[in-house]
């Protein structure tokens, strides 16, 4: 298994509407109209589920496998080209901030590890700087 971590962002909200947004995915209908087009298509959700259809990547889907209010959110992958977990944390900064980092844990192949960590960091980068911009507000 190969571990990826992005950077810690910063979130300029409690991490108790952090959690509370990210917990169910039906809530990422307000991330779709920031998600770029070019990358991702067919983009599908309900609570427990997301799919997408990634260029040069194909379908993935996951889902929640584990939640730990109001500080983690762990996710399997159920349909992608290799298998993974995903798991984003939430750290309270005082009453009104929290942080965030987003960790996966992949099935890469040795011989294509070179290859696609790179771009596996970088997504993973932009999907955490995603995340970490968007409103939690209610």
């Amino acid at each position: 298994m190969s571990k990826f971590e992005s950077k810690v962002k910063p979130i300029a909200y409690p991490q108790s509407s952090v959690y509370k947004m990210l917990s169910d995915l039906k809530n990422l209908e307000r991330v779709k109209e920031h998600m770029p087009e070019d990358k991702l298509n067919d983009l599908s959700f309900d609570s427990e589920t997301i799919t997408i259809n990634a260029n040069m990547i194909g379908r993935i889907s996951m889902r929640v496998v584990e939640r730990e209010e109001p500080k983690m959110i762990k996710f399997e992958s159920t349909e992608s080209p290799v298998s993974f977990t995903l798991w984003i944390q939430v750290v309270p900064v005082g009453n009104d901030a929290s942080k965030m980092r987003l960790t996966i844990d992949a099935d890469i192949p040795f011989v294509a590890r070179a290859m696609v960590s790179g771009p596996l960091q970088d997504g993973l980068e932009k999907i955490a700087d995603l995340l970490a911009a968007i409103s939690y507000e209610e």
